[in-house]
C-alpha cells in the first residue's frame, strides 16, 4: 500500500503531525520518568547497553546500530516506512534530553522505594500511550515498533502479546551481554504488553491486513481511526 500522506488534505497531513509529535514526546516522557525513578531502563536499553560493554560502540551507536537493522528487516517484510520512523529515531532523544535538562523528577532518585515504583510504573503508561498515538498516526512507526507490528500482523497474536514477547526476549539477550537492570527493567518488561495492548484498544490503532496497515499511510484501514 502507497502512503497517502504526500496526497492527503493539508488539515489531515497537520492532524497526523501533531499526533505524532504528540505520541513521541508522550514517549520520551514516559523514558524520562523512568530514568528519575532510578530503578533501571527498559529492556531495549539493557540490550543497547549489552551491545556496549561487548564492542566498542557507545551506547547512542549501538541504538542507532540496532534501529538500522531492525529497518532493513523490516523493509524486507514489507514494511514501507514513512517520515515518523526518521523522526522517531532523532525525536524522542532530543525529547528525552529537553525534559531531564528542566530538572523535573529529580527529587524521584532520593524517594520512597514505594513512589519510585509508582514513577516507574507511570513511565510504562506513558510509554504506552505514546506508541499507540505515533504509530495510529500513519506516519511510520519507530523501527522497534515496526518489528512489533510485522510480528502481530504475520502471526495474528496480540498485539500486547508480541510486544511482551519481544520485551522480554531483547531483555534475555541484554543481560546474557552484560547489560545493566534492576527492578524497573522487570516492571517494564512486565508492563508494557498490557499497557501497549490497552493503549491500541483504548485509540483504535489496528494492525491487521497487510502488514503495514498501522504505519504506512493515511489511511482510515491503517490507522483505524483516521
Amino acid at each position: 500500500m502507497e502512503s497517502a500522506w504526500p496526497t492527503a488534505p493539508p488539515t489531515r497531513r497537520l492532524v497526523a503531525a501533531v499526533r505524532l509529535l504528540a505520541g513521541l514526546w508522550l514517549f520520551a516522557a514516559g523514558v524520562a520518568l523512568g530514568l528519575r525513578a532510578g530503578l533501571g531502563v527498559s529492556p531495549w536499553d539493557v540490550f543497547h547497553d549489552g551491545i556496549r560493554h561487548t564492542t566498542p560502540l557507545s551506547f547512542g551507536a549501538a541504538t542507532i546500530l540496532v534501529g538500522v537493522v531492525l529497518v532493513a528487516a523490516t523493509a524486507l517484510a514489507g514494511v514501507k516506512h514513512g517520515p515518523g520512523t526518521l523522526t522517531n529515531m532523532v525525536a524522542i532523544g532530543v525529547f528525552v534530553d529537553v525534559l531531564l535538562a528542566t530538572g523535573v523528577g529529580r527529587e524521584l532518585d532520593a524517594s520512597s522505594l514505594i513512589l519510585r515504583v509508582v514513577a516507574a510504573l507511570a513511565g510504562v503508561a506513558l510509554v504506552a500511550l505514546g506508541t499507540a498515538l505515533y504509530v495510529g498516526a500513519g506516519l511510520g512507526a519507530g523501527p522497534r515498533d515496526s518489528l512489533m507490528l510485522v510480528i502481530a500482523d504475520r502471526t495474528r497474536l496480540d498485539i500486547g502479546v508480541v510486544r511482551a514477547l519481544i520485551e522480554v526476549g531483547v531483555l534475555a539477550v541484554g543481560i546474557a551481554l552484560g547489560g545493566a537492570f534492576g527492578i524497573g527493567t522487570i516492571l517494564f518488561a512486565l508492563g508494557i504488553g498490557p499497557a501497549v495492548g490497552f493503549a491500541f484498544r483504548l485509540l483504535r490503532v489496528t494492525t491487521q491486513g497487510n502488514g503495514t496497515q498501522a504505519h504506512d499511510g493515511l489511511t482510515r484501514e491503517g490507522t483505524g481511526d483516521c
